[in-house]
């Protein structure tokens, strides 16, 4: 989770009364932390940011976000972008879930300080030796350095 993504749910969170977090598994990906490690850390992150009282996270360990969704009884999925390449990978996401759950996706663009930084991006730097303090919260932050040892 970078501060891009916080400045996202941060945002998102002005926008309605509840936001959820969910915690995804991409078969996809190979993320560097588990699912629950992940959750601990986005709620960490969240009470750092002082969005407790409006953002929730939960673990979508399998099945479509569309479903997810409208179990959750949400009224939108957010989705933040940072590019053109974004949303042409989120749009047609967003027309399936729509027709699946009838839910439809808000996009919000990056904020411009966190617009170039991918998590794989943070990733590859922390595993150079770089500062990778300006993109994380102090919660994964501290969680990379510990793994690091």
């Amino acid at each position: 989770m970078t501060l891009g993504h916080l400045s996202v749910l941060g945002r998102a969170s002005k926008m309605f009364d509840e936001v959820c977090l969910l915690i995804v598994h991409n078969p996809n990906k190979e993320p560097k932390f588990d699912l629950n490690d992940r959750l601990e850390m986005a709620e960490q992150a969240i009470s750092e940011k002082g969005l407790q009282a409006t953002c929730r996270v939960q673990i979508m360990d399998r099945g479509l976000l569309a479903t997810a969704a409208k179990q959750l009884g949400a009224v939108a999925i957010v989705k933040g972008f940072r590019s053109s390449a974004d949303i042409d990978y989120e749009l047609p996401m967003a027309q399936v879930n729509a027709d699946l759950s009838g839910i439809e996706t808000v996009f919000l663009p990056a904020d411009e300080a966190f617009g170039e930084i991918s998590s794989s991006l943070v990733k590859e730097v922390f595993s150079l030796g770089g500062d990778i303090s300006k993109y994380v919260s102090e919660a994964v932050l501290r969680k990379m350095q510990e793994e690091s040892k």
